[in-house]
């Protein structure tokens, strides 16, 4: 099952992890150090729903918020 959604074709995104050390100087501290970054994904909650696409019910992958804001019909 690829991680995409057949609805909106939201899919996995490549980002980075940024650690952050120290006190904020919101918080009373001299501020916060970045280290050395590396890379993450993102994936995004995909589920399989027995849907009526086109008149027919098939079961397709789609993401959740697509599923919560009633984009197809659930069977």
């Amino acid at each position: 099952m690829s991680r995409k959604c057949e609805i909106c074709g939201k899919g996995t995104i490549a980002g980075n992890n940024v650690p952050r050390k120290g006190q904020a100087k919101k918080a009373g501290g001299v501020g916060q150090h970045i280290g050395v970054t590396t890379k993450r994904v993102f994936k995004p909650n995909i589920v399989k729903v027995r849907a009526m696409v086109a008149g027919r019910v098939k079961n397709i992958t789609m993401c959740t918020r697509c599923l919560r804001s009633s984009k197809v019909e659930k069977v």
